[in-house]
């Protein structure tokens, strides 16, 4: 090898071992620092410090530091009773910070634990409420209701005494009347399609499965009209009959009415005795 070309590879070695030398402390600082950031500094503290702490960041709304709070609790004092407070308070500070997956995981987790405690009707109707508020429209899916509705009748259930159950009854209600809105949305539309039995179908489930909704009596027209498009005049004229036995002052009983006996009673005659007459009429 040429003497230049030697001199040339031992300057740039040395000028490499240079720089790399030169890195190892910025390579020190920065390994250091990532120990410090990963050994955070462990302090033992009273339990109900830590707890009292918690329930303040609750009422400034500061949800996340809270649980962080309601965790160590349970983390430095696990056999203690605040530990148990600690764990169903995280669950509502997730309720309410709308982050409903972590407390319905934080509320099964209080279940099985504590079945027994006296906040566990609480747990139950906390988890219900984690689904019901996660409802949405009609025309989305309805895994949510379905959920909703077997969490709120579990309480009812296991519950029937409790604070909680009145207020979980109205809620089923509402549940029902959600999903047998359901039902109506699709058998409209089949209706529209000109597919009358799929929409018979629906219209009949609503009618079996949620008597108590607000939707029966537009089901029950909708299956007089349905049968009446299929040429079946008979089997309509029953439906509307039905309606007009239970739901007399409805306004989808007239137009049954209307339909049927090609008649327009709405403008022509007094209410009351309209609705009389038209019953009398089937």
């Amino acid at each position: 090898m040429p003497t230049s070309l030697f001199v040339q590879n031992l300057q740039n070695r040395l000028s490499l071992r240079r720089i790399v030398i030169a890195c190892l402390p910025v390579v020190a600082v920065i390994l250091s620092g990532c120990a410090s950031e990963e050994k955070k500094e462990y302090t033992e503290r009273p339990v109900e410090e830590i707890y009292n702490e918690a329930i303040d960041f609750i009422q400034q709304k500061q949800y996340s530091d809270s649980t962080e709070k309601f965790d160590e609790v349970e983390r430095q004092h696990p056999y203690s009773v605040w530990a148990t407070k600690a764990q169903i308070m995280a669950a509502y500070a997730y309720y309410q910070a709308n982050r409903y997956d972590d407390a319905i995981v934080a509320l099964d987790r209080f279940i099985q634990l504590h079945p027994a405690n006296k906040d566990i009707a609480y747990a139950y109707y906390l988890k219900a409420l984690s689904y019901y508020e996660q409802i949405s429209d009609v025309d989305r899916d309805q895994k949510m209701t379905s959920l909703a509705l077997a969490s709120l009748n579990e309480l009812v259930t296991r519950f029937p005494n409790s604070k909680y159950a009145r207020d979980a009854k109205l809620k089923l209600d509402l549940t029902y009347d959600h999903l047998a809105g359901k039902e109506m949305e699709i058998g409209r539309y089949y209706h529209d399609q000109g597919h009358y039995l799929a929409a018979i179908n629906r219209f009949k489930l609503v009618v079996g499965e949620y008597q108590t909704t607000t939707h029966v009596p537009e089901a029950l027209h909708r299956m007089s009209e349905a049968y009446y498009a299929l040429g079946l005049p008979g089997e309509a004229k029953k439906f509307a009959a039905v309606l007009g036995h239970n739901f007399p002052g409805s306004e989808w009983y007239i137009d049954s009415y209307e339909m049927i006996e090609k008649k327009q009673v709405r403008k022509e005659k007094e209410p009351e005795k309209a609705w009389y007459e038209i019953w009398k009429g089937f």
